[in-house]
């Protein structure tokens, strides 16, 4: 019995040394725990921890026994000490057997929360990058619409530029058709006043010639 409770509790303790670093056998020590976990596994668990618990209350209750019959008979056995000594031991065996069967419960329970803990941070970080994503890419189709907007813009006021070049240039080319004319009529009109000059000078000649 006693062998029995030492090699059950070198194996919790492994199994709890295992579980508290990251090493390649923790995966399958988790694996065996959920396993054990399933179905009537805690039944079975909780069973088999309530007769543990059972036969280290009795060996508490011998130990008790044979303290009481100490105190009452005043004489001590070697029996007796052995029978004491023994049932101590295996109750305490049995103690640390049930709290490293507690530590190993906790450590795979909080391994658990922290495993889906961090999967529904990642989930979370997944969920806030395609947040981002979403809205990077609104974004850029506003600004592409804008863009297409300003492009719009641009190309109607370079149309109205080019007409009002193209007016320009209907405008010179009438403005200078009109300095021309200007020009030419200038030119007509000295050309009159000097025939006409010519013509008053000749008309004031023989006008001369006639009172002669």
């Amino acid at each position: 019995m006693i062998q029995l409770l030492f090699m059950v509790i070198f194996s919790e303790m492994a199994v709890i040394m295992v579980l508290s670093f990251k090493t390649p056998f923790r995966k399958l020590v988790i694996m065996g725990l959920d396993r054990l976990k399933q179905g009537r596994g805690p039944v079975v668990v909780k069973t088999v921890a309530g007769t543990v618990f059972l036969v280290m209350m009795s060996s508490v209750y011998s130990v008790a026994e044979i303290q009481k019959r100490w105190a009452d008979d005043g004489v001590t056995n070697p029996t007796d000490q052995i029978l004491m000594a023994t049932s101590l031991l295996q109750a305490t065996l049995m103690g640390g057997t049930i709290f490293l069967a507690l530590m190993v419960d906790r450590l795979h329970h909080y391994i658990r929360e922290l495993r889906i803990r961090r999967k529904s941070m990642d989930a979370l970080r997944k969920q806030v990058d395609l947040d981002k994503v979403k809205a990077l890419e609104e974004e850029v189709t506003t600004l592409r619409g804008k863009l297409k907007q300003l492009e719009s813009d641009i190309e109607t006021k370079t149309k109205q530029i080019n007409a009002a070049e193209v007016n320009s240039v209907a405008l010179r080319k009438q403005s200078e058709g009109l300095l021309l004319e200007y020009d030419r009529l200038l030119e007509e009109n000295e050309r009159l006043r000097s025939q006409l000059k010519s013509l008053d000078w000749k008309l004031s000649r023989s006008d001369s010639k006639k009172n002669m």
